[in-house]
């Protein structure tokens, strides 16, 4: 049985909202709906080693790009994201996107998105602090990508 309501998560350009914690589920799944907006700052690429990801477009469109090969997302469809895998996504669209994403098992947390979301508000219009991203990240198993080598 899920819990109440979940707090609305947002840093202006993506708004977090879950569904279901690890809590509702006994561990085994989270579930949260994503709004991005058009030209919207997203996570950079990245991995998580430890759950996988389904992600379906409910509206709008999303580019994702899963171990260097895009892949196009439109409202109705999905896709799914493996451990490990390196992954990254944008809204291609002109409007609002949105993706419900399940985690399984559930452990990709609601506290992850709350301090986040805390450092990138904190910083206004300039550069967030990278340093507490990365913690925050490395807290919560999520890898950054490694930049890619100049030819």
């Amino acid at each position: 049985m899920p819990s109440a309501a979940k707090t609305l998560i947002s840093t202006g350009d993506i708004d977090v909202q879950f569904l279901i914690d690890d809590v509702d589920s006994g561990g085994s799944t989270t579930a949260f709906i994503c709004r991005v907006a058009p030209g919207g700052h997203t996570p950079p690429p990245h991995s998580h080693g430890d759950w996988d990801e389904t992600v379906y477009c409910s509206e709008g469109g999303f580019m994702f790009t899963i171990d260097g090969e895009g892949q196009e997302l439109r409202a109705g469809e999905a896709l799914c994201i493996r451990r490990g895998q390196v992954h990254h996504f944008a809204n291609i669209g002109s409007t609002d996107g949105r993706m419900l994403v399940v985690s399984t098992p559930g452990l990709f947390h609601e506290s992850y998105f709350v301090a986040i979301a805390e450092i990138l508000n904190a910083a206004g219009d300039g550069p967030p602090d990278f340093a507490a991203l990365g913690r925050v990240m490395a807290e919560h198993g999520v890898t950054p990508a490694p930049a890619p080598t100049p030819a």
